[in-house]
């Protein structure tokens, strides 16, 4: 989603397209697409730049779209194996891309589109994002741990435990809580960011919330008072009290639920 709410895009991971939607008529506007395109998925907005940046998994390749007229502006590889997310650091002067295959992350100077580094974080990485103060997290499917970087220096500053099958990293809008959906244990890890262990601020899994079968795209309310996380093979989306951090409701979808965003009007 734009960040004035207008534009909404889509990958079609398996079409190995990108679609562009407008938000008041849900027309699409535009259909992009490039011969590296192979699974293309994981998206972020580079808001001051007026860039969307692209991981395309197979081709292990990035692409920097232009917001306005939907053109590639560029694109480059990342030398890694199975490319799927990518996240901004809040200045948005890097980027971070998990790289399912090669168990590592790669670090992206935005201005200069250059690699600076690949450091290596747990098993099948795939969930990434970048919190303000608690540093770079990444949701490792295989080993079901969450690590944290530094995203300045690259260095690792910690570890917790997650569920089964962590695939996605996104942050409460105060930023003191992050949800963590595990796919293969069906349900939610809920990390405290300023817990403390051994006398240091370190990112801590304080509870698990069950929710549908094979959880994925989540996404907070912008008051965040709720959660929203679609459930692939229940085919619906639980809603989460974030006062409580307990499932409340439900609702029915089309099939396969897996991307999620929050509009508001």
């Amino acid at each position: 989603m734009t960040p004035d709410g207008e534009k909404a895009y889509v990958t079609c991971s398996l079409g190995d397209t990108l679609l562009a939607f407008d938000t008041e008529t849900w027309e699409r506007t535009a259909e992009i697409e490039h011969e590296g395109f192979d699974f293309p998925h994981g998206l972020a907005i580079r808001e001051r730049a007026g860039e969307l940046w692209l991981a395309s998994t197979y081709s292990s390749r990035v692409y920097v779209i232009d917001l306005e007229s939907d053109e590639i502006l560029t694109d480059f590889p990342t030398h890694q194996d199975k490319s799927h997310m990518v996240a901004l650091t809040p200045d948005e002067e890097r980027a971070f891309v998990a790289n399912i295959g090669s168990g590592n992350v790669t670090a992206i100077d935005c201005e200069e589109r250059r690699i600076l580094a690949d450091p290596e974080v747990g098993e099948e990485p795939e969930g990434i994002e970048v919190h303000p103060e608690a540093g770079l997290l990444v949701a490792n499917q295989e080993d079901g741990m969450l690590s944290v970087l530094d995203p300045e220096t690259l260095e690792k500053t910690g570890r917790a435990l997650l569920g089964e099958t962590p695939i996605r990293v996104v942050s409460s809008p105060d930023g003191r809580h992050v949800l963590v959906p595990n796919r293969e244990s069906n349900d939610v890890s809920l990390i405290d960011t300023e817990h403390v262990r051994d006398g240091e601020r370190q990112p801590w899994e304080i509870a698990r919330i069950p929710v549908g079968i094979w959880p994925g795209g989540t996404v907070f309310a912008p008051d965040g008072n709720r959660a929203f996380v679609a459930n692939n093979k229940t085919n619906d989306v639980s809603v989460i009290d974030c006062e409580t951090w307990t499932e409340t409701e439900r609702y029915g979808t089309e099939l396969h639920p897996d991307g999620i965003a929050y509009l508001e009007r």
